[in-house]
């Protein structure tokens, strides 16, 4: 099991992200828009960098939802190798036993 703290501040930064995320596509569309004036651009590339740090996408980590483990996690599944192994076993998921040959 991770650490709830770190559950916790990845969650932050998810919440934060949806929060943020019209304004800053607007500000990346004003920055990488090259007709307009390099004054405007950079105007709109300083009140980017003001917005909070944990509001970028790329700052969210993957992490499992049932351990909260951020190593070894299926994006489509969203859970780690782990617990998907563990609940493969106990029979949770129709269709998926453990190999052997």
């Amino acid at each position: 099991m991770a650490k709830t703290s770190a559950v916790e501040r990845n969650l932050k930064r998810i919440r934060m992200a949806k929060k943020f995320d019209k304004k800053r596509k607007k500000l990346k569309a004003i920055t990488n828009n090259k007709k307009l004036p390099l004054n405007e651009r950079f105007a709109a590339q300083l009140k980017l960098s003001k917005l909070p740090k944990n509001s970028s996408k790329t700052r969210i980590r993957n992490r499992c939802e049932i351990t909260g483990r951020p190593h070894g996690v299926y994006r489509k599944l969203k859970i780690s190798r782990i617990a998907l192994r563990r609940m493969a076993s106990s029979g949770k998921i129709p269709g998926m036993t453990k190999s052997s040959w």
